[in-house]
């Protein structure tokens, strides 16, 4: 059921929070030792939250639901660990303005779920607490980082989880896992209580099996924060109510050529360009744009990036979070509580920011790089003068196998270069299940629009998940 069907049946009596607690808690404990897409699972926990759901649920839009959360956002006395050893035994003091606008609906949090250490990674391979595997495929990665979010919704663990995007990170699993990925305006949800990897850049976006579903967490979770200086003054739209009130036909959906060529795999090219084809005999407008090489983002985001997360990640020195490693002196204590409680992949990046930031580099690397941001910003909106959104791919390929590009970092950065762009540009975007290739994979069809355009890009992608009818469960999930 989805969280639209369980809220109504819960508000109407048909059934108790702690009845749909129970099924959810039943499909972990059967698939959980298959996926690893949970770092903290309690089922009594999960079943005295429902109980606690179950009182006084009128009205409330997410009555009885059950959740999944990315372990790097705050919940209240539950463990914080990020995916990294530096943070082992962590346990959260507050919880994060997007969880509390959840459970305000009646929403509970069944677990918090697997990600690669600090948010950085596209295959969900870089947690310090092992891989998560694709319900799809469990000898192949579910994307990243938000890998275990993306897989628990795509096992029905529960109809909604949250993830994190600070590149591509709730998109591309959601396109390698078969399901709805929602990255938001930059400053369209609070960002307090999510971990900072790269403060401007990062948002929380939502997961679900239908648009409905994930624009329903979206329309909950925005609006100002005075936790967060950075969110929009916006209210709220009514993402929901208006999902179906503008037909397809007046639309104008652009599309680059340039991103169908050299480097995507021949079945998404296949499938996207499909979708394309259906949106034209629908009546939209189909508009061919001209963007610069994507690479230029793929360079820019691994300065700006890194960057941040080196600032940001200086507050894990073994003092105030996580274990200790202790050393003759304070510099020593550093060296060695970092050198043990970072993997590889952290490490690299902070390096790469340091050295970015570093004297006489700083202009030649990071200046730069957000002189390009810039230019990317200005040209997506150039582009949205000619359009109300933008379809495309969403991965250059469907889900990997497990360790296959562990040894090749460029190779893996490059598995998030159609979605950059848009954490550059801030704007929102989306990915929903569009096909599947020979091996049976999924596939997703990326749709961006301009700066606080999600209504017109939800209504798009409604209207297309009405026609495509590609968002069915894996075979594992047994429904």
């Amino acid at each position: 059921m989805t969280a639209v069907q369980i809220a109504a049946g819960v508000r109407d009596g048909k059934f108790s929070a702690l009845d749909v607690a129970k099924s959810f808690c039943k499909q972990i404990e059967k698939l959980e030792p298959k996926l690893h897409a949970l770092l903290h699972y309690n089922h009594d926990a999960a079943i005295r939250d429902a109980k606690g759901s179950d009182q006084g649920t009128k009205g409330l839009r997410l009555a009885g639901v059950p959740i999944v959360v990315k372990d790097n956002i705050c919940v209240d006395n539950q463990p914080l660990t990020c995916g990294s050893k530096i943070l082992k035994g962590y346990r959260s003091t507050y919880s994060a303005t997007a969880i509390n606008r959840l459970i305000d609906e009646g929403a509970f949090i069944i677990g918090k779920s697997n990600l690669d250490e600090f948010a950085m990674g596209s295959s969900c391979e870089h947690s310090a607490y092992g891989p998560t595997h694709n319900p799809w495929d469990t000898a192949r990665v579910p994307g990243g980082s938000s890998g275990g979010s993306a897989a628990a919704v795509a096992a029905c663990y529960a109809p909604i989880s949250l993830g994190s995007e600070t590149g591509g990170s709730v998109r591309q699993p959601a396109s390698l896992t078969g399901i709805v990925g929602i990255k938001p305006s930059y400053g369209r949800i609070s960002r307090y209580g999510l971990v900072a990897f790269g403060s401007s850049l990062d948002q929380i976006g939502p997961f679900a099996r239908t648009v409905e579903d994930a624009a329903l967490a979206l329309e909950i979770m925005s609006g100002p924060d005075d936790n967060d200086s950075t969110t929009l003054s916006a209210a709220p739209e009514a993402y929901v109510a208006n999902l179906d009130k503008r037909d397809l036909k007046k639309f104008r959906v652009g599309y680059v050529p340039e991103h169908l060529g050299e480097g995507c795999d021949p079945a998404i090219r296949k499938s996207v360009e499909s979708a394309i084809a259906l949106l034209k005999s629908e009546g939209a407008t189909i508009v061919e744009l001209k963007l610069s090489d994507p690479g230029f983002s793929v360079a820019t985001y691994y300065i700006v990036a890194p960057c941040e997360a080196s600032s940001n990640l200086s507050r894990f020195d073994g003092i105030r979070y996580g274990p200790r490693k202790d050393g003759e002196d304070l510099l020593q204590l550093y060296m060695n509580t970092r050198g043990e409680g970072f993997g590889h992949e952290v490490k690299r990046r902070i390096m790469i920011g340091t050295f970015a930031l570093s004297a006489g580099y700083q202009d030649a690397f990071y200046k730069k790089a957000l002189k390009v941001r810039e230019l990317t910003r200005r040209e997506y909106a150039h582009a949205f003068e000619k359009c109300d959104v933008m379809v495309g791919p969403t991965s250059p390929n469907t889900a990997f196998k497990i360790g296959e590009n562990v040894g090749d970092p460029l190779k893996m950065y490059l598995c998030d270069i159609y979605t950059i762009g848009a954490n550059l540009a801030g704007i929102p975007a989306m990915s929903i299940p569009c096909g599947y290739d020979d091996a049976g994979l999924p596939i997703g069809l990326h749709i961006q629009a301009p700066m606080e355009g999600e209504m017109e890009m939800l209504q798009v992608a409604y209207g297309m998940e009405q026609r495509l009818k590609a968002n069915r469960a894996p075979a594992l999930a047994g429904v």
